[in-house]
């Protein structure tokens, strides 16, 4: 079970801190390092691990998937195209070691902020809801103390879906854009490696 591959790694490790398995689809990795986030913030540690893995063995996942509609026939993950039919799965395993930069100079402090949120009500289950989207890019821009004039790039979830595309482009629009007067690069990584599924999140932080 997930909650044993975790404890394992502490028990290889011997790392005495906080010790959880998150599950929650896409966004797991990326959740898990939010959990690192708020450790460190309130001294449950002095340094945290924060990790995603996605590996391919189940071929009736695949074929799920696929009848399910949710994977693309092209094989590719064509983000914020007209193209767009659905993802490629990818596979990654990606982890972050962090730590509370003190007295630190401002280019090492590479994550300043970050939150959470989830949907809510939407159309279906697997629909994004479209202002709670705007809550979260609001709420995580709050946490880091930043204006919207202050980001460089924004690396978007950007799964390559007729869908879900469509809904996150309105969302950095209303958040982010309608608030700016400069250009705003936006990508995702998974137009390159495909969709790592827990491991994605994680995937698009670092290559940030």
């Amino acid at each position: 079970s997930c909650s044993v591959t975790c404890g394992r790694v502490s028990f290889a490790l011997g790392l005495h801190g906080p010790c959880a398995s998150y599950d929650t689809a896409c966004s797991a990795s990326l959740v898990a390092s939010h959990g690192s986030v708020r450790a460190l913030q309130r001294s449950e540690c002095d340094a945290a691990l924060s990790a995603g893995v996605n590996m391919i063995l189940d071929p009736a996942a695949m074929a799920g998937n696929a009848v399910a509609g949710f994977t693309s026939v092209r094989g590719r993950s064509h983000t914020f195209d007209a193209r767009a039919d659905g993802y490629a799965r990818g596979e990654a395993v990606d982890a972050v070691a962090s730590r509370c930069a003190v007295d630190a100079p401002v280019l090492r402090v590479w994550m300043v902020g970050s939150a959470i949120r989830q949907d809510g009500r939407s159309a279906s289950l697997t629909a994004p809801n479209g202002q709670a989207q705007q809550g979260v890019l609001s709420a995580s821009l709050a946490d880091a103390c930043l204006e919207v004039s202050e980001v460089a790039m924004l690396e978007a979830h950007g799964t390559g879906t007729a869908l879900g595309d469509p809904i996150e482009t309105g969302s950095l629009v209303g958040a982010v854009l309608s608030a700016r007067h400069e250009a705003l690069a936006v990508g995702s990584i998974k137009a390159n490696i495909g969709h790592a599924e827990p491991a994605a999140g994680m995937a698009g932080l670092l290559e940030l």
